[in-house]
């Protein structure tokens, strides 16, 4: 792994010494004011060299009333200055995230005496002790302390949890991840049981000890545990074994057809035969069905966690909004763990990640997930087809800020925005580099095809630059200029002008690739099956009643306005994303009165009449909008080739 740091691109290296230099400044302020030492005085670079001894951790899970994971480490040391780092750059998440603040009760002790630690004054992820003279180890305990309300969702339930190893430790700063080793065991609660990827050295009681392992291969190994659990085989025969590990809120949610079954087995299938390879020993989809414990959706290398509502499997026929989850993780194993971009390969979980190529880690696994959902029979190939309608509206009508940002620049919302919440997220945007890359990505499969007289596609790009070193899991670093390289290796063109004018440029041309595929965009009143139930599914972690296309709103369940359309009609007319719509044109607000409002103005000159209630009081607004309902669809563009129907179709 340590070759990534001669593999950075420039750019990200001008970021990497910005950082530096931006971080020696901070220290030579501070040391002109108070001869302090700097930050990097006191936290020791990572060197890759092996940490000598192994750490062993032990995690007690048994408190599913409280939440609370109660921590115990035994650290080989050496007498003299220690420091212990808490992960804050998150892998997956692509920002320090690293909850520290929910980290309490630090003790360290030697031989049963305690020690005094201090914390960084300038990092507050890393905590200083001095090791006294004579001392081998020392034991660090402390709790981690999750979520208890809706609002910050909960990692542990009376019937499940979701344990991720980041949250859970502190390791030593001066090493590199995968230089040092750990013995993990848990203790869960009694009789749940749990699916991971770490390998299991011995079990007693409610108590499991794991193999050792790497500290870098440890984090991204996280654990579904629960009272309902399911483990299905999803590459029966397979070279490399695939497991569905589900934990539900109640068995009867871990029912599964022999039909739905074969579609996850379908999934695993299409994946080997795009990429050619697989870069795992063996792979767990960890799977929580639950109203309660907090949706996930991050990837790991050998595992992902995942987590929809309890009737994924029971509502199977009508909840094809979200189905695309599975797929996403699964194709990170390939695009984001073993082939990563440069600048977000990091010696350990402390040193800043740069985020320059998420247009590709997260915009091009959006394409495929969206692929793979679609060729494994998970969705049909309308579904597939409203589900990009929609994708493909957003980036025709509601994206107004690529008048002043680009879609490379939205690759710093993890860290600029950390996806909290946007008061005008059509003009703030967030995050667009996963389904703007996605369109983008679209655009240069139909390119591949053209170019290639449908000889070859964006599949040929995936195997040769995904699918090398068959069964390798060290992860290989690339470049922009890799990336052109590769497409170049499929058919020569000037793919970097190509990409550039698309990820650098002010408005650009996302819509290209439908016409290029053979379909065009068009709006009708009426919502396609698949929107029908992305609206009208509670449980869906996206719920909301999207009017962005026409008066230009998106609504939660209560009326509530969670987004306004920047230099749209609502907008236009002074309505405000917070605002909650009481009455539309004197009735009571509901979604069929706001609709017909919409549907009557268009036989009218006069504007819908919006009660809104904000702040304390009320006020009512006249939106001057006579499109009627718009919902979009995709169409066939006749006369050319339909590359869109072949982008889905099973591979053989």
């Amino acid at each position: 792994m340590s070759r990534a740091l001669t593999a950075v691109s420039t750019a990200a290296t001008h970021r990497m010494f910005s950082r530096l230099a931006l971080a020696i400044a901070m220290g030579l302020a501070a040391g002109s004011a108070g001869a302090q030492q700097t930050p990097t005085d006191k936290v020791p670079a990572p060197q890759d060299k092996p940490y000598p001894g192994t750490v062993t951790i032990h995690v007690d899970a048994n408190d599913t009333a409280q939440g609370i994971f109660r921590v115990h480490e035994t650290i080989p040391v050496q007498a003299g200055a220690l420091t212990l780092l808490y992960p804050q750059w998150i892998p997956g998440d692509h920002s320090p995230t690293g909850p520290i603040n929910m980290l309490a009760g630090l003790k360290l002790t030697a031989a049963g005496k305690p020690l005094k630690w201090k914390r960084d004054e300038y990092n507050v992820y890393a905590f200083h002790v001095d090791v006294p003279a004579g001392v081998s180890s020392i034991d660090a305990s402390f709790q981690y302390l999750s979520g208890r309300t809706d609002n910050e969702g909960f990692e542990i339930t009376d019937r499940m949890m979701d344990m991720a190893w980041s949250k859970v430790l502190l390791y030593p700063a001066g090493y590199f991840s995968h230089g040092i080793t750990f013995a993990p065991s848990v203790t869960f609660a009694r009789g749940w049981q749990f699916g991971t990827a770490l390998e299991t050295a011995s079990q007693s009681g409610d108590t499991t000890t794991f193999k050792p392992v790497t500290l870098n291969n440890l984090v991204d190994s996280p654990i579904y545990a629960g009272q309902y659990f399911k483990r299905v085989d999803l590459n029966p025969g397979g070279e490399a074994p695939v497991h569905l590990d589900i934990v539900a809120d109640e068995p009867k949610y871990l029912v599964i057809t022999p039909e739905q079954l074969q579609a996850h087995r379908n999934l695993v299938t299409q994946a080997t035969r795009l990429f050619g390879s697989h870069h795992y020993d063996h792979y767990d989809f960890l799977f929580s069905l639950s109203d309660v414990l907090a949706g996930n959706g991050t990837e790991h290398h050998q595992s992902s966690e995942n987590g929809l509502g309890t009737d994924y499997f029971t509502a199977w026929s009508d909840a094809a909004p979200d189905r695309d989850l599975l797929a996403h993780e699964y194709t990170h194993s390939w695009n984001g763990k073993f082939r990563r971009p440069a600048d977000l390969w990091t010696p350990n979980f402390n040193v800043p990640m740069g985020d320059s190529l998420l247009w590709v880690y997260e915009g091009q696994t959006q394409y495929w997930g969206f692929v793979l959902t679609a060729r494994a029979g998970m969705w049909s190939a309308q579904q597939f087809r409203d589900a990009l309608a929609m994708v493909a509206a957003n980036y025709e009508r509601n994206r107004e800020g690529f008048q002043w940002r680009s879609l490379e620049d939205t690759t710093n919302d993890p860290t600029a925005a950390r996806r909290s919440s946007l008061p005008y997220r059509s003009w703030q945007m967030s995050e667009d580099y996963y389904s703007g890359g996605q369109m983008m990505w679209l655009e240069v499969d139909a390119k591949l095809r053209q170019l290639t007289h449908d000889h070859k596609s964006l599949d040929d790009f995936a195997r040769a630059f995904f699918g090398v070193d068959n069964g390798s899991y060290v992860t290989k670093t690339y470049t922009f200029d890799d990336v052109v390289a590769a497409l170049n290796g499929v058919a020569p063109f000037d793919w970097a002008s190509f990409l550039r004018a698309r990820v650098d440029e002010l408005n650009p041309p996302l819509q290209n690739g439908l016409a290029a595929t053979g379909w065009k965009l068009v709006y009708t009143d009426q919502e396609s099956a698949y929107e029908k139930e992305y609206n009208s599914r509670p449980q869906s972690s996206r719920h909301l009643y999207n009017f962005a296309w026409s008066i230009g709103l998106t609504m939660g369940d209560n009326g509530q306005i969670n987004d306004v359309r920047w230099d749209g009609p609502a907008f236009k007319a002074g309505v405000s994303t917070g605002a909650t719509l009481v009455a539309v044109n004197g009735q009571n607000y509901s979604t069929d009165v706001l609709k017909s409002a919409i549907t009557a103005a268009k036989a009218s000159t006069a504007p819908i009449q919006l009660l809104l209630k904000y702040q304390g009081g009320y006020r009512t607004v006249a939106v001057d909008y006579h499109g009627g309902l718009q919902y979009p669809h995709l169409v066939r563009v006749e006369g050319t080739p339909d590359y869109l129907d072949e982008i889905i179709a099973a591979r053989k």
